[in-house]
């Protein structure tokens, strides 16, 4: 059944679209300008970013798991609505940042003979929050290293509204499943020239609720102006999470992109 796939897709779609200080540093870590030194007062970043990205792994409800293997184009196809965003303020050599991501994905599908309910509606609500500080160990006209700490929060909301006529027609079901990990790591900047700039980030983290959670990314900039510049990489993020029956052990990779705006 269709809805069987989709709820799949939606326990997976957290980690990347979702995705933290690994997935909330998507833009922070190019967001420097080329020819950049630490200023001698406040700077703030914002950061709107896209990632097409797939996923595998295996997740479960209620002592149920199952493996999914599928591409961007399938979770596109049932998305109503999406929101990546990143914010930083810095001040010298320290600072913190913040990343936010929201999903959400509804289906239908029709219930075998039709016994229990005519259909069913099927919704998942997805959020990743990622907040830390850090700390510039490396700061050169031409590169620069930031060290960071802090914490990723995972939350998803599963419902099933079962449609009448049918035996359980009007009948409403939830599941809401949230929880949260320390996470260290590093981010850094390569320039190039002067408008073009490498750069990545990676960390690693878990132990508190997941076993282990980890993203990496590595991308390129273009520097258009001292406030604007855009950049496109390639991230990979995964996560393996499991308490009473439910599991969450998926890996989420694709291309990634987006805008920083620098005031």
């Amino acid at each position: 059944m269709k809805l069987h796939k989709l709820t799949a897709i939606c326990l997976g779609c957290l980690v990347g679209c979702a995705g933290a200080a690994g997935a909330a540093d998507v833009m922070v870590p190019g967001a420097t300008p080329v020819e950049y030194n630490t200023p001698s007062g406040w700077t703030f970043t914002i950061a709107p970013y896209g990632w097409l990205a797939g996923i595998e792994g295996d997740v479960g409800a209620r002592g149920r798991t199952t493996h999914i293997d599928e591409s961007f184009g399938d979770i596109l196809d049932n998305l109503d609505i999406g929101f990546m965003g990143v914010g930083e303020a810095r001040y010298e050599r320290f600072g913190v940042f913040t990343d936010l991501v929201y999903v959400k994905l509804s289906d239908t599908g029709d219930t075998p003979f039709g016994i229990l309910a005519n259909s069913v509606d099927f919704t998942t609500k997805s959020l990743m929050w990622t907040a830390a500080g850090e700390y510039r160990l490396l700061d050169q006209s031409d590169a620069s290293v930031d060290a960071f700490a802090g914490f990723r929060l995972f939350s998803i909301e599963n419902e099933l509204d079962f449609n009448p006529p049918g035996l359980l027609g009007g009948l409403e079901l939830s599941q809401t499943e949230t929880w949260a990990d320390p996470i260290v790591g590093l981010k850094g900047r390569l320039s190039v020239t002067p408008q073009i700039y490498l750069t990545s980030w990676g960390l690693i983290g878990g132990g508190a609720s997941s076993d282990l959670v980890w993203d990496v990314m590595a991308g390129a900039g273009y520097q258009f102006t001292e406030t604007f510049s855009a950049e496109i990489g390639y991230r990979a993020a995964g996560v393996d999470y499991s308490n009473d029956g439910f599991v969450y052990d998926v890996v989420q990779q694709g291309p990634i992109l987006g805008a920083v705006f620098r005031f």
